[in-house]
């Protein structure tokens, strides 16, 4: 299984750029490039809530689940 941050996504759909993030969300620079890249390996409770409540998400719009291919016939 894998779990997938979806902000650049979002970004991209929205026209945003990470300095766009940064600046409407108020969270650290290297914090946003690093979930726009996909590159964290988790992120704290306030972030998302964050995220969520100034990009209008939900939790499930910024968290992607993709199941690896042995486990699809499960």
């Amino acid at each position: 299984m894998a779990i997938r941050f979806s902000l650049d996504k979002i970004m991209k759909d929205r026209g945003l750029e990470q300095k766009d993030v940064v600046q409407i969300t108020g969270i650290n620079r290297n914090t946003v490039k690093a979930l726009a890249l996909n590159a964290n390996a988790r992120i704290d409770f306030p972030t998302l809530n964050t995220l969520c409540v100034k990009l209008g998400v939900l939790p499930g719009d910024l968290i992607e689940y993709i199941p690896e291919d042995n486990e699809e016939g499960r």
